[in-house]
């Protein structure tokens, strides 16, 4: 008899000056079209974070750092590919306020 033991966590808050996604410190739940991680700044807004990651997908991931722009609850979002330690991430800014970011992460 074999035991597999299997132990998520969630992606640790990694500031943009160590080369990482910035805000986001609440794990929301997975994209349903890429099975990528999506987090938020709060839990509160998690259930808006899974429709603009879901926006954003639907519109396509761009490599390279291209953005899409995408709407999603009456808001627009910048959303694009940065370059992560070590991975890429995709991450969405919202136009009118800057502070509020979404990111997806593998």
């Amino acid at each position: 008899m074999s035991l597999v033991i299997l132990g998520l966590a969630a992606p640790p808050a990694v500031s943009a000056e160590a080369g990482g996604p910035a805000a986001p410190a609440v794990v929301c739940g997975t994209d349903g079209s890429t099975g990528l991680a999506v987090s938020a700044g709060s839990a509160g807004d998690c259930a808006l974070a899974l429709r603009v990651a879901d926006a954003y997908t639907k519109a396509g991931l761009r490599e390279g750092g291209a953005v899409t722009v995408v709407r999603a609850d009456g808001s627009v979002w910048r959303c694009q590919e940065r370059q992560g330690d070590p991975n890429p991430y995709q991450e969405c800014v919202d136009a009118t306020d800057t502070a509020r970011h979404i990111t997806l992460t593998s």
